[in-house]
């Protein structure tokens, strides 16, 4: 039997449910939550049938909007000839926060995982092919440095290579501000890999 009343042990069930909390975070936030006050609460809980009801995919880049197409796809001083590939939605925020990127964006939602199920058939692969119109000149790929991030990368190049059209990937390296003797040997490597003239 729960050691809470039920209402705010189903709150603590529905709460473990979100990426990253465990249990303990879960009572926790619930305490929180239960201690608002009641427009408080009702504000939270009308952000996120808000978000839920209004936000959706672009139709084109399949990034979060709210109008179709977003914001990005519609601007017309974006270069076309351009389109970088990211994982999620939150990769264009962080590129765009950048302001060095003027191009189109394509989300896949997700990367190549066979330990996970997670094919091409479940990205949104067929979706960026059907955008390589003769207007686009280079797919930039901005896929996570890591396996799966790697895997995905080298397959979208090796079926759009034969299109004629320019890949290139995000170059690897170390942060800014880091001390080499910090820095693991996959970083330091991959800098030196992707070391440019000056």
């Amino acid at each position: 039997m729960s050691r809470y009343p039920k209402p705010m042990a189903r709150l603590i069930e529905e709460l473990t449910r979100l990426p990253g909390i465990g249990p303990k975070t879960a009572q926790r936030l619930s305490f929180f939550l239960i201690g608002l006050s009641k427009e408080e609460a009702h504000s939270l809980a009308s952000a996120i049938v808000e978000a839920k009801d209004k936000i959706a995919f672009c139709s084109q880049c399949f990034q979060l909007t709210e109008s179709d197409p977003c914001s990005i796809c519609a601007d017309p001083r974006r270069d076309r000839t351009i389109i970088c590939v990211v994982e999620e939605p939150r990769d264009v925020i962080a590129i765009e926060r950048t302001k060095e990127f003027n191009g189109l964006y394509h989300v896949l939602h997700g990367a190549i995982s066979p330990l996970e199920g997670i094919g091409p058939e479940q990205l949104r692969i067929t979706e960026l092919m059907a955008r390589l119109g003769p207007q686009v000149e280079e797919v930039l790929l901005a896929t996570d440095p890591n396996v799966e991030g790697e895997a995905t990368a080298m397959y979208l190049a090796r079926i759009i290579k034969p299109l004629g059209i320019r890949v290139t990937r995000m170059a690897h390296g170390m942060p800014v501000g880091a001390d080499l003797e910090y820095v693991d040997e996959v970083t330091l490597g991959k800098a030196l890999e992707g070391r440019r003239e000056l």
